[in-house]
């Protein structure tokens, strides 16, 4: 099914739907499970099958230039969501239509396999993102030096600190700007001693993008980001408004549950 929508319509979800299968496990023992976690999605079958609905019949219109906030209990599906947008997902059934192409922010790893250095996965980074080497060494000097990394860059990324891992992650990440960005604020930004620089980056990235995905637990982050807000319960948009709603009645949603 072929979408058209105008260009001011940045992505368009139409009844769209997320069901993953379930191996190994017995109905029953995954409901324990889900009932010990209090979240996720709700649990279904279908001749002798077992799935979880990650996220069902979500109609969204994202548009150009929107500044979304993403709120939702862990395990909610706001990752879920971002994925689907960012076409990492495909859905079970509905459509989804994108005039824009997503940068996902969301793992906490990089594109190449450890045994290859910090440069290998720049490069490796670099030419998901734009097919080409074409500017890569005025983008590879920017990312060795707000990364600090400095001759580190040539080792192989498993010899790395998780502090180098991260320092290094979020620069290659935030070297390049982007039309549109699908951020979950757990990709972290390294140690405390890189804090500081990095929200400052980060700030100029976000600022540059033209249309913004952000998944946060963080009222700081989504107010200072985000002018409107959707609040995800159980696979389900439930609420799409202002993001000061938004937060509203997020925590009168959790608290109507605890």
């Amino acid at each position: 099914m072929e979408l058209n929508y105008s260009s001011d319509k940045a992505i368009v979800f139409k009844d769209v739907s997320l069901q993953i299968p379930v191996n190994n496990l017995s109905k029953r023992s995954l409901a324990k499970s889900f009932i010990r976690s209090a979240a996720g999605g709700s649990l279904g079958s279908s001749r002798n099958k077992t799935y979880v609905n990650a996220l069902k019949d979500i109609n969204i219109v994202i548009k150009s230039g929107d500044r979304l906030g993403i709120l939702g209990h862990n395990g909610s599906g706001k990752s879920t969501f971002l994925r689907l947008a960012s076409n990492i997902y495909t859905p079970t059934s509905g459509c989804i239509y994108r005039n824009v192409k997503v940068h996902p922010m969301i793992n906490k790893s990089f594109p190449t396999p450890p045994d290859l250095s910090g440069y290998e996965a720049a490069k490796g980074a670099f030419l998901l993102l734009k097919y080409s080497l074409n500017g890569f060494e005025e983008y590879i000097s920017d990312v060795v030096e707000f990364s600090g990394i400095g001759d580190f860059i040539h080792l192989p990324v498993k010899t790395y600190s998780e502090g180098m891992c991260s320092r290094l992650l979020f620069s290659i990440l935030t070297s390049i700007t982007h039309e549109c960005l699908a951020i979950d604020e757990g990709f972290g930004a390294g140690d405390q001693g890189f804090y500081q620089r990095a929200t400052k980056r980060l700030d100029s990235f976000i600022n540059h993008s033209g249309t913004l995905l952000l998944a946060s637990h963080s009222e700081s982050l989504l107010t200072r980001f985000c002018k409107r807000g959707i609040v995800i319960t159980k696979g389900n948009i439930v609420f799409d408004g202002d993001i000061m709603q938004a937060i509203e009645f997020y925590h009168e949603s959790r608290n109507s549950i605890t």
